[in-house]
């Protein structure tokens, strides 16, 4: 059965919420698509305005951590700029957190053929306590972004893409990343 949906029932579109906290502009807002632990990968469709399902990992492949996107930003891969989100317990999809910016981990996704930046702000959830002494995204050790890079590494060849870290970078360029996702946005 196919029936039109209204508006009026459907959620709002999160891709619209405010990029910064509106009391503290060093927080960003985020808005979790894929909690940590899950194997399920959730996006936002912003046509149909609900979380759909996009991927299931395979047995023994889950998020490390929260991931999801900032709104009213748009990066080179067209859709909003996305974040991993570290904090104490997994979130859900659709839920709003603020967060401060710890970093940024540059990366590329492509074929032999056709190569697109695909970066992932490192961002803090703010009231959390496991993470709460990390300040910069080398504050997490050599391993952990070793984890990380395999991670993204593994999942794009799920899609028979490769991925490539091409640096890893602290606040102010992650800061400078989102600036340029929000000019972005503004202009399409």
């Amino acid at each position: 059965m196919n029936k039109k949906v209204k508006s009026k029932g459907a959620l709002a579109d999160p891709t619209r919420l405010r990029t910064l906290d509106k009391d503290d502009h060093a927080v960003i807002q985020v808005v979790i698509e894929t909690p940590k632990g899950s194997r399920n990968k959730f996006a936002f469709d912003e046509k149909q305005r609900v979380f759909e399902l996009k991927k299931v990992l395979p047995a023994g492949m889950t998020f490390p951590h929260d991931f999801g996107f900032i709104p009213g930003t748009l990066a080179e891969d067209g859709d909003p700029v996305d974040v991993l989100v570290l904090m104490d317990e997994p979130a859900f999809p659709g839920v709003l957190v603020k967060c401060r910016l710890i970093g940024i981990i540059e990366g590329e996704q492509g074929n032999k053929k056709k190569w697109e930046r695909n970066d992932r702000v490192v961002a803090v959830e703010k009231q959390n306590h496991s993470y709460a002494d990390i300040k910069v995204i080398d504050d997490l050790g050599k391993q952990f972004l070793r984890e990380l890079e395999d991670f993204f590494v593994n999942y794009h060849e799920l899609s028979a893409e490769k991925f490539r870290v091409i640096g890893v970078h602290g606040p102010k360029q992650a800061r400078k990343r989102i600036e340029d996702g929000i000019r972005a946005a503004r202009r399409a």
